[in-house]
C-alpha cells in the first residue's frame, strides 16, 4: 500500500502529514514508531481496571499522537472519549462505546501499517 492510500484507508490526512514531516520518508519513519507506543495499552488496562483519571492521560496521549500523525479517524475518535472523561472521578457509562471507537480506529492504523510499503 501506497503512503497516501494508506492515509485514505484510516481516515487520515496525506497533506497534513506531508506539511508537518516535509517528505514521505519522515512521515513513514514516524508512522512506524506507532504501534511501539504504549497509549493504547495503558488505555486498554485503564479500562479494565476502572481508572479514570489514567484513562483519561491515556487516551488524551493517543489523540495527540493521532493528531501529529495526520491520523484524523483515529484523533476525532480519541477526542470524544477525551471529552467524555474530562474532569470525570468515575468512569461514565457512556465511555464504553466510544472506547470500542477509539480500539477499531487504533486496530484500523495498526492492521494498514502492516500492509503500508517500507
Amino acid at each position: 500500500m501506497k503512503l497516501d492510500e494508506f492515509f485514505r484507508c484510516v481516515g487520515g490526512d496525506y497533506g497534513e502529514a506531508k506539511a508537518r514531516f516535509q517528505n514521505d520518508e519522515r512521515i513513514v519513519r514516524f508512522l512506524n514508531m506507532f504501534p511501539g507506543d504504549d497509549s493504547m495499552q495503558n488505555l486498554r488496562n485503564a479500562m479494565n481496571a476502572g481508572d479514570t483519571p489514567t484513562a483519561f492521560r491515556a487516551v488524551h496521549t493517543l489523540k495527540g499522537v493521532a493528531l501529529n500523525l495526520g491520523l484524523g479517524s483515529l484523533a476525532h475518535a480519541s477526542s470524544q472519549m477525551t471529552e467524555a472523561l474530562r474532569g470525570q472521578d468515575s468512569m461514565p457509562e457512556s465511555v464504553q462505546p466510544l472506547y470500542e471507537a477509539v480500539q477499531k480506529e487504533h486496530t484500523a492504523v495498526c492492521s494498514a501499517l502492516e500492509q503500508l510499503e517500507k
